[in-house]
């Protein structure tokens, strides 16, 4: 009984190379995602699941949560849950939001606005203060 005890309390080591080849595959395929024919919110939807899939494997295996107790592993992913808070907050203001780019945005607009109501000769250059 103490051999069998003894087998289970010992902990098995991951093949650590298998894994690095794993995470060399989930790379490239990031590659693949980033240069695919598709739109630019399933590419980034894409990126960040296969990323969220990285992270977890480098912090199982290679930090060693995969064998720390359970209420250690809930303490290493109360960032992860404040940083999802924290888009969630943000996402609907980021979503309503036009920035301007290239020239097309709100500034733009009203610099255009501005310059066709002040073309033609400058006022204020025929000025001249009374004595």
């Amino acid at each position: 009984m103490a051999a069998s005890s003894a087998t289970a309390s010992q902990r098995v080591e991951p093949n650590y190379i298998f894994i690095w080849i794993y995470l060399i595959v989930l790379t490239g395929l990031e590659l693949v995602v980033a240069f695919a024919p598709i739109s630019k919110a399933e590419i980034t939807g894409l990126l960040v699941g296969v990323a969220g899939v990285e992270i977890s494997l480098v912090a199982m295996y290679f930090m060693g949560l995969q064998f720390e107790p359970r209420s250690l592993a809930l303490i290493a992913l109360i960032p992860v849950a404040l940083v999802g808070f924290m888009v969630l907050t943000v996402l609907p203001d980021a979503a309503v939001a036009i920035y301007p780019r290239r020239g097309g945005g709100e500034v733009a607009s009203m610099a255009n606005a501005l310059g066709h109501e002040l073309s033609g000769p400058n006022p204020n250059l025929n000025y001249r203060p009374r004595l």
